[in-house]
C-alpha cells in the first residue's frame, strides 16, 4: 500500500495582497521596492497580483524590504464574528439602557458597543469621561442629544458624532421615544473581562 500525503492545493496561497497592502501603508512605489529589492516592476507587479510565484530568496527578499515577517504571508487573519444573540450583556452606567458588547472580550485596540435606549434614558447627570482617545456616537434608530461642557449636539437617525473620549460630556434620548445607538471607543478603555 502505497503511503497517502496531502496534495497541495492548487491555488497556492495568495500572498500579493499582503504585500501590496504593506508596501501601500508603507508608502512605497513599486518602483522604490523594485530599486530596493533588485526586482523588476513588471515581475513585483505580478506577484501583487498573485500571477506569479516568487521563490523563497525572492519572498525573503522582499520581506527585508518591506520590514515584514515572512510569517506573516502565511498567517491566517484573526477574524472574529459577534451574533447580537451571543454578545454579552455589559452595564457602563447609563440610566435605561441595555448595552451588548460587540466586539470580543479582551480586544483591546477597539471597543463596539450597541445600546437599546429607553425613552428618556441618560449616562448620568453629571458630565464624566472615558478612558479612550476617540469616541464616536452612531445613531442607529431615534435621537439622542451630546452635553459637552459648553454646548450639547443633537444626533438622529444615521448620524454619528466623533469626539475625544477625555472630553467631559454626557449624553440623553429623547423622552418620548427609544433610540438605538453603537459606541465605538478607540483604544477599548477596558477588556470587558471583569
Amino acid at each position: 500500500m502505497r503511503p497517502i500525503h496531502p496534495s497541495a492545493d492548487a491555488a497556492g496561497t495568495p500572498i500579493g495582497a499582503k504585500l501590496r497592502s504593506t508596501r501601500i501603508a508603507q508608502g512605497l512605489t513599486l518602483a522604490q521596492v523594485a530599486d530596493s529589492s533588485g526586482l523588476s516592476k513588471g515581475f513585483l507587479s505580478r506577484v501583487e497580483r498573485d500571477e506569479t510565484s516568487p521563490s523563497v530568496a525572492t519572498l525573503v527578499q522582499l520581506c527585508q524590504v518591506l520590514s515584514l515577517p515572512v510569517g506573516a504571508l502565511f498567517a491566517e487573519p484573526e477574524i472574529q464574528r459577534m451574533t447580537r444573540a451571543d454578545a454579552p450583556h455589559i452595564n457602563l452606567g447609563g440610566v435605561g439602557v441595555s448595552e451588548l458588547l460587540m466586539s470580543p472580550r479582551g480586544e483591546s485596540r477597539v471597543q463596539l458597543i450597541r445600546s437599546a435606549l429607553e425613552p428618556g434614558a441618560h449616562g448620568g447627570h453629571e458630565l464624566y469621561t472615558v478612558n479612550c482617545d476617540v469616541e464616536v456616537l452612531h445613531v442607529v434608530e431615534g435621537a439622542v442629544t451630546v452635553r459637552f461642557a459648553d454646548r450639547s449636539v443633537r444626533l438622529e437617525t444615521g448620524d454619528a458624532l466623533t469626539f475625544p473620549g477625555r472630553e467631559p460630556h454626557t449624553w440623553h434620548a429623547e423622552d418620548d421615544a427609544p433610540a438605538e445607538v453603537c459606541w465605538v471607543l478607540v483604544p477599548a478603555p477596558w477588556s470587558g473581562s471583569a
